[in-house]
């Protein structure tokens, strides 16, 4: 059986702002393509709908969507690849994998629930995220809510250590050894009783 390392603060730190990064990119890049259609609307609707449509008032309700909007995103972001493989992009590059406290995989459900136990680790200056450097198992508030832990999955052969096939091999024959196949092996040659015995019969040397 083998035995996954936790996952530490910093390695999920580095994870989670690749993620962080991804989503924001996405995210800009939607709020530029919504801004420009909605100003376009509003300037194509003459100067009383331009008036309405940039007020205070609607600039804060604009605002407020866009906010519901990247939560939205955060919690399908991390629902879907947590569900699926365990692993965002992110953690696919650090290495790591989200999987349940039994270490058996997450389900779609879990991981929503774990996606949306980010916004409790997120209250009181981020508490639930620091709690991962002092935790035995380094669970975050959110991993405690879904039961869920986060390992260390290293490629093959670069942990340090010793690396065991599964499969172990017999002993050797003594031809494989020698570099020889059994039918190519010669058994020693043993003389003839001729050719140890003289023409009188007399034994040769």
């Amino acid at each position: 059986m083998t035995t996954y390392q936790f996952a530490g603060f910093w390695r999920r730190f580095i994870a989670y702002m690749i993620d962080g990064f991804i989503i924001g990119a996405v995210f800009m890049l939607l709020m530029i393509v919504a801004v420009v259609a909605y100003f376009a609307g509003a300037m194509s609707g003459g100067g009383a709908i331009m008036g309405r449509m940039t007020g205070p008032g609607q600039m804060a309700s604009l605002t407020l969507w866009m906010w519901v909007f990247s939560i939205f995103m955060d919690i399908a972001y991390f629902t879907y690849f947590h569900g699926s493989t365990g692993r965002t992009p992110g953690k696919m590059l650090l290495g790591l994998q989200v999987v349940s406290v039994d270490g058996t995989p997450i389900s779609f459900g879990t991981a929503f629930l774990r996606s949306v136990g980010y916004l409790v680790s997120s209250l009181v200056f981020c508490l639930g995220y620091i709690w991962i450097a002092f935790d035995k198992k380094k669970q975050g508030w959110h991993d405690k809510i879904a039961g869920t832990v986060v390992i260390i999955r290293e490629p093959q052969g670069s942990v340090a250590g010793i690396s065991i096939s599964d499969s172990i091999p017999g002993p050797q024959s003594s031809a494989q050894f020698s570099g020889m196949s059994g039918p190519e092996m010669k058994k020693p040659e043993t003389q003839s009783a001729e050719e140890t015995t003289g023409a009188d019969s007399q034994k040769t040397p």
